[in-house]
C-alpha cells in the first residue's frame, strides 16, 4: 500500500490532470492515430489492445479502425471486479458494444492476449509514468504482460511535470498525443 503522501499526491495530480484536460476536443484523437501510424506503428500481425473512450478521454477510436483496416486483431478491456487484471474481448468496427462499470463499454467477442497496449491515462511525464483512476488495473494488467508494448494515450496538455510514482505503478514505453508519440524506454 502506497503511503498517505503518495496517494495525497496523486490525488492532487489527478485533479490538475482532469482540469488540464477539461475544454479538450475528443476528436482530436485523428491527430494521435495519424501520429501512432506514422511514428510506432505496432509490428505486422499484433494483437492490439485499446480502448473505447469515455468522457472527455482522447477519442483512438480512428486509430483502432485504421488498425483493423490492416489486419490487427483488436481487442478492447472488460472490467473485472476490483484486484484482478483486465479481460481483452475481440473488437471489429460495427460491433454491438455492452455497458460497464465506470461508464466503459466492451465487446463480446473471445478473449485474447494483446501485444501492445494503448492505455488510456490522465497524466504522464517525461518519465514514462502514467497516472491513471486510481483502480489499479492498467498497473496490474501491464505487470502480467511483461513483453507487452505499453502506449500511453492523452492530450498533450496532460503532462505534468512529474508523476507521483509508488512501486506498483507499470511504466509506459510511449505516449501518444495530438502532436506526437513520445518513447521512453
Amino acid at each position: 500500500m502506497p503511503s498517505p503522501d503518495i496517494l495525497a499526491a496523486k490525488q492532487a495530480a489527478r485533479a490538475r490532470a482532469l482540469a488540464a484536460r477539461a475544454g479538450s476536443e475528443p476528436a482530436l484523437g485523428a491527430e494521435l492515430a495519424r501520429h501512432v501510424l506514422a511514428e510506432m506503428p505496432p509490428p505486422a500481425g499484433a494483437v492490439v489492445a485499446g480502448f473505447w473512450p469515455m468522457g472527455e478521454e482522447i477519442d483512438i477510436r480512428p486509430l483502432l479502425v485504421d488498425l483493423h483496416a490492416r489486419g490487427h486483431a483488436i481487442v478492447l478491456p472488460e472490467t473485472p471486479p476490483r484486484g484482478n487484471p483486465l479481460i481483452f474481448r475481440l473488437w471489429h468496427p460495427g460491433m454491438t458494444m455492452v455497458a460497464e462499470r465506470f461508464g466503459t463499454q466492451r465487446p463480446t467477442g473471445e478473449v485474447l492476449r494483446p501485444d501492445v497496449l494503448f492505455v488510456p491515462l490522465l497524466a504522464f511525464d517525461r518519465a514514462g509514468h502514467r497516472l491513471g483512476y486510481g483502480g489499479g488495473y492498467y498497473d496490474r494488467t501491464l505487470a502480467g504482460l511483461p513483453r507487452a508494448t505499453a502506449i500511453g494515450c492523452a492530450f498533450a496538455a496532460q503532462e505534468l511535470d512529474a508523476v507521483p510514482v509508488a512501486e506498483y505503478d507499470a511504466p509506459l514505453h510511449a505516449v501518444a498525443t495530438e502532436r506526437g508519440v513520445i518513447r521512453f524506454r
